[in-house]
């Protein structure tokens, strides 16, 4: 199983997704802004996986991405997003894309769709169902 970052501003989605991929056996470290996502990515832990949301408050999550990539430039990263009122989903999800994120997932998105973006982000790290 794999030791998982998990970034996003949304306390009871954070909890959520902490949940389900505690119940797959994985390690999680939760963030709730990009800022301290970094400061937790730079802390030494050994990180497998950054899961992002794009849109937050302060430095966004196509920003945290780039700097991921600065850093670790093979990191897997999974950006969500749910988009807001005037920037959509996908618009997120295509800046994340653009910002090298491994995949992306609209939220809302299932657990299995969780699962399938870790086993394309972690092949060999992530449950098989």
């Amino acid at each position: 199983m794999a030791h998982i970052l998990l970034v996003d501003d949304d306390e009871i989605l954070r909890d959520t997704l902490l949940q389900m991929l505690e119940l797959d056996g994985h390690t999680v470290s939760n963030a709730a802004s990009a800022e301290e996502g970094l400061t937790k990515f730079g802390g030494g832990a050994a990180i497998d996986l950054v899961i992002t949301d794009i849109l937050m408050p302060g430095m966004d999550g196509a920003r945290l991405i780039v700097e991921l990539r600065r850093r670790r430039p093979q990191m897997p990263i999974v950006a969500i997003s749910g988009g807001r009122r005037v920037l959509s989903a996908e618009f997120s999800l295509q800046s994340a894309s653009l910002a090298g994120a491994t995949c992306q997932l609209a939220k809302p998105f299932s657990r299995h769709e969780l699962q399938s973006a870790l086993r394309h982000a972690l092949p060999g790290k992530a449950p098989a169902l």
